[in-house]
């Protein structure tokens, strides 16, 4: 069985060898969706019986391990010097120095590396991390999936 959950953050990057819009700073409004895949959980008088996985549960580990981080923040190239500089220069300024480009396909193997870690059978359900899809924009999304 195949469970989804879909979160929602706001970000700023650049894609500094871009050679369009997207060299300059800016921001988005990504979603995020996080596909699990394990059995149904049968044990009566569980609170996730009947369940692969509580989506409370999957949310609250989503939210703390890699949405918290990402909301509101400037993901950034540790390679793009001047716009580190930049960053650091304001004080209290939230930024998420990466060690890859933040595209659209990069943030995804990166949030699903993070997800990876988070999401455990708990249950002997063989609960693991699937896919992570992440919208950019409502109309251009990646799938990073178990390889």
């Amino acid at each position: 069985m195949f469970v989804t959950r879909r979160l929602e953050f706001d970000a700023g990057h650049r894609i500094p060898d871009h050679l369009s819009q997207c060299r300059h700073l800016h921001g988005h409004r990504y979603a995020i969706e996080i596909t699990l895949q394990g059995n149904i959980i049968a044990v009566p008088g569980d609170p996730a019986n009947g369940m692969v996985m509580d989506f409370s549960e999957i949310k609250s580990l989503a939210q703390r391990h890699l949405v918290d981080l990402w909301d509101h923040s400037f993901l950034v190239y540790e390679g793009d010097t001047p716009v580190v500089e930049f960053l650091r220069s304001m004080p209290g300024h939230k930024t998420v120095v990466l060690d890859c480009i933040p595209t659209a396909e990069n943030l995804a193997e990166k949030a699903f590396a993070i997800l990876d870690e988070v999401y455990h059978d708990s249950y002997g359900n063989y609960l693991r991390l699937e896919r992570v899809r992440l919208f950019e924009t409502p109309n251009c999304w990646v799938d990073a999936v178990r390889k």
